[in-house]
């Protein structure tokens, strides 16, 4: 099996915070497919993405992450759903149009953080997902996204 290029590579003109491979200050996470409707992230948190307690992540970083997965996601989708490799042609951008995350568990800061997307409903205008982030093996956050297509000058 040939090794994938993270989705938001293939993105192009992407200066997101949490994604985008053009903002050098930001967390730049990669995802990646890992099925039809499914995809997988893996982040590494730094000291300095902690919450109060410097060993628990930040609820703020979780939400960003969770965010940039699933709407990265989404973008990637839409250009399967199009016949088109992502980035290829005419853009295609979603918005988060709701970000509804249920934290269960404090995730550690000495641990990756593993995020599983799954896309459960699309449309022409919107795509529906579920996410989970775990770390040390446990679930730490469960969210409800629903990621909206904007224009292309979005």
């Amino acid at each position: 099996m040939s090794e994938q290029t993270a989705i938001q590579d293939q993105i192009p003109h992407n200066h997101c915070f949490g994604c985008g491979p053009e903002n050098t200050e930001g967390l730049q996470i990669k995802s990646y497919w890992t099925g039809e409707d499914s995809s997988r992230c893996e982040f590494v948190p730094s000291p300095h993405h902690c919450a109060g307690p410097t060993h628990y992540l930040n609820g703020g970083i979780i939400a960003t992450v969770i965010d940039c997965h699933t709407i990265c996601t989404a973008i990637s989708d839409g250009y399967r759903q199009a016949g088109r490799e992502t980035g290829v042609g005419d853009k295609i951008w979603y918005a988060t149009g709701k970000l509804d995350i249920r934290y269960k568990a404090p995730a550690a800061i000495g641990s990756p953080v593993v995020l599983e997307a799954r896309i459960i409903g699309r449309s022409d205008r919107k795509t529906e997902l579920k996410c989970t982030l775990s770390s040390d093996g446990r679930v730490c956050a469960e969210a409800d996204v629903v990621a909206v297509r904007v224009p292309d000058n979005w």
